[in-house]
């Protein structure tokens, strides 16, 4: 197996493990038992936990990212928010687990460069989208964006769990629709 391989298993197995228990309970051992792999592979790979989810975390923010900027498309800067707001649901509503880590583990004071890469990048992409459209005059001047960004973001990873664990047969467009409704109704 490849080392990329053995990372995206551990990688994997890390983030349902924490997601079903949490950081603190998640061991190394059970890791590498999920991942199919020996302990000394997660060690060899990643030195210890705290560095292995240090690099899950920068690894899963910039998939992320990029599913946001790729996301990022329209005739209109409300438009591209819009798709924004849809590709965060998707991202979400096929990595379900990473949702739930990073809502419950990723603000802890120990992780503050991977809150920075997530504030750069993943809501770096509403920041941008939004500032565009307070250019284009589609929402009201004086926006304070970079909490705009935050709040949008953290609305749509709580509605894409919340989806995930208590209405899985919603349809993700019947969602999207009412953040839409949510969101259009206080920017403008």
């Amino acid at each position: 197996m490849s080392r990329p391989d053995t990372r995206a298993r551990v990688f994997a197995a890390a983030i349902d493990l924490m997601a079903e228990q949490g950081y603190a309970a998640t061991t190394v051992e059970a890791i590498a038992e999920r991942a199919g792999v020996a302990k000394g592979t997660v060690f060899y790979n990643f030195g210890s936990k705290e560095a292995l989810f240090a690099a899950l975390l920068e690894h899963s923010v910039a998939r992320l990212a990029e599913a946001l900027s790729q996301a990022a498309t329209g005739d209109s800067p409300l438009a591209r928010l819009d798709n924004v707001v849809l590709g965060q649901l998707r991202f979400f509503d096929e990595h379900g687990p990473l949702a739930r880590v990073l809502l419950a583990e990723m603000w802890r004071t120990a992780w503050q460069e991977a809150v920075a890469q997530l504030r750069e990048h993943a809501l770096g992409v509403y920041a941008r989208v939004l500032r565009d459209a307070v250019a284009a005059g589609d929402i009201r001047p004086g926006l304070d964006v970079e909490t705009a960004a935050t709040a949008l973001f953290g609305m749509v990873l709580t509605v894409a769990i919340e989806r995930r664990a208590l209405h899985p047969s919603r349809p993700l467009e019947q969602t999207h629709a009412t953040l839409l409704e949510l969101m259009h109704g206080r920017l403008r």
